[in-house]
């Protein structure tokens, strides 16, 4: 476990003390597995405007959609391990393998993990027309009637699900899914009081529970979120274990050799650190926090892990 991971930012020292070398001497090509317009997008458009200035050469976003993110991450793990095909990597990189039919990758083996960017927490969201006003009349509500209450998700197998899943598991609930097209069109249906409740990624709902269009009862870290810090941690309501966070995190093709590990590791801990970029990332609710590659491969094996068993004991299968 990593504590620091869902809590508060955490940065670590300035990356330039570490050897640099003459890397990169072309453009970077930094490929993002979904559409534009999301968190990923955002984060790679804003480090790499901040690494194309510092480096006089072009981080080019390159934007494949398709197969839950399978498609983009299939494109990187095929690369050249020499440094310029990066990926901004989330949490269904460890996710997908236990929920599709085929994963055209190992999401450990065939990858070099660089370091954490960000992440932000799940929230359990739900139209402020139900008169639970906190997590503990939440749970004893759903608790004393099975099978009423139903949750929307971004579909079979999203972190919007599985984030769901583990809270009912770990407070033992019986909650309905429905499985929609995008968690933007299910927290849609909250907002209309069409579906009870969802589970979003927190800077999609901030403006929402601001506006007291939502009413958020909990978030999925160890730690109180600046963006809300009026919503307390599941584990405060009384809801232990349930640590979630969509993660954002630097890969590159697997066998990259060590001095340009350090080198890229080195020049993305001094891009997070600049001021502009802290600015940027903190004013879309994420927490920048930074780990070694060490590290970070240790705690993508403990995500790999942890939503196995979530994902069999719930059944999940996308579809």
């Amino acid at each position: 476990m990593l504590p620091a991971l869902f809590g508060l930012a955490v940065m670590t020292g300035a990356g330039g003390a570490l050897a640099q070398g003459a890397y990169p001497t072309r453009p970077v090509r930094v490929v993002i597995p979904y559409a534009p317009g999301g968190s990923s997008d955002a984060i790679a458009r804003i480090l790499g405007q901040q690494l194309s200035a510092k480096h006089k050469q072009q981080f080019v976003i390159d934007n494949r959609p398709g197969a839950a993110g399978s498609l983009g991450r299939e494109i990187v793990a095929r690369a050249a391990p020499d440094g310029y095909t990066l990926l901004i990597g989330d949490a269904p990189h460890t996710i997908n393998v236990h929920v599709l039919r085929h994963v055209p990758y190992d999401p450990i083996r065939d990858f070099t993990a660089i370091t954490l960017l960000a992440s932000a927490p799940q929230a359990l969201v739900i139209n402020p027309g139900l008169p639970m006003q906190n997590l503990r009349e939440f749970v004893a509500a759903v608790s004393a009637a099975p099978g009423k209450y139903n949750y929307g998700s971004g579909g079979n197998g999203s972190i919007t699900q599985l984030a769901a899943e583990l809270f009912k598991q770990s407070a033992r609930l019986s909650i309905t899914h429905v499985p929609y097209k995008s968690v933007g069109i299910a927290t849609a249906d909250v907002l209309a009081g069409q579906m009870h409740m969802a589970f979003p990624t927190l800077p999609g709902v901030v403006t929402h529970v601001r506006g007291g269009r939502l009413r958020a009862l909990g978030i999925s870290s160890l730690k109180r979120s600046a963006a809300l810090p009026e919503v307390p941690t599941f584990e405060e309501g009384g809801v232990a274990n349930v640590i979630v966070a969509n993660w954002f995190g630097l890969f590159t093709p697997a066998r990259l050799p060590a001095g340009l590990l350090a080198t890229l590791h080195g020049i993305t801990l001094d891009a997070l650190n600049a001021p502009d970029v802290r600015a940027k990332l903190g004013n879309l609710s994420l927490d920048i926090i930074t780990q070694t590659p060490q590290a970070f491969d240790a705690f993508l094996k403990q995500e790999l892990e942890k939503w196995g068993k979530v994902v069999k004991a719930a059944g999940i299968r996308a579809e």
